[in-house]
């Protein structure tokens, strides 16, 4: 069945669905209030990029601080788009007349928890680089990028199998 064929559903959202919209959307504005109160206090120079093992090995005008924020929202605004058409989504298994509610209401799931830990890895690498600029840190850690990896790619992995599972 194309995506064009397949059921176009829409998903209501359980109390757990509703949580992570809110703490998305929470996280959300916390980044834009922390970036908005703290740019004053920032040099003219900051971190603008780090490496592998979260070194600051770029910097550039404090302007730049915005920029996360900015495409923090973008992403999130266009992931919440993305999430209400999930008859477009691809998947690993055939979407049914009898399988779309399930593995629709799966896949947003997967978009909700993702769309989340997308603004907590843009929060803490503000967070971190306005700490770096001000001199109260250095970089953001050589756990940072194993730490996001896992963030991403775990539940990722979990949501598949789920996917998979839900048709056997």
């Amino acid at each position: 069945m194309t995506p064009e064929e397949r059921p176009k559903l829409k998903i209501q959202l359980t109390p757990t669905d509703q949580i992570f919209e809110l703490l998305g959307w929470g996280v959300l504005l916390a980044l834009w209030v922390w970036t908005g109160t703290s740019y004053s206090s920032l040099p003219d120079s900051i971190p603008t990029h780090f490496n592998a093992a979260g070194e600051a090995d770029g910097f550039g005008r404090k302007a730049s601080i915005v920029g996360l924020p900015v495409i923090a929202t973008l992403l999130y605004i266009g992931l919440t788009l993305l999430n209400r058409v999930p008859h477009i989504f691809n998947f690993p298994t055939p979407i049914t007349q009898d399988n779309a509610l399930k593995q629709y209401t799966n896949a947003t799931r997967m978009i909700r928890y993702l769309k989340l830990i997308l603004v907590l890895v843009f929060a803490g690498i503000s967070f971190q680089t306005i700490q770096q600029a001000n001199g109260k840190a250095d970089g953001l850690g050589s756990w940072f990028l194993p730490l996001t990896l896992a963030l991403i790619f775990m539940p990722l992995i979990y949501f598949v199998i789920k996917s998979v599972q839900a048709n056997e």
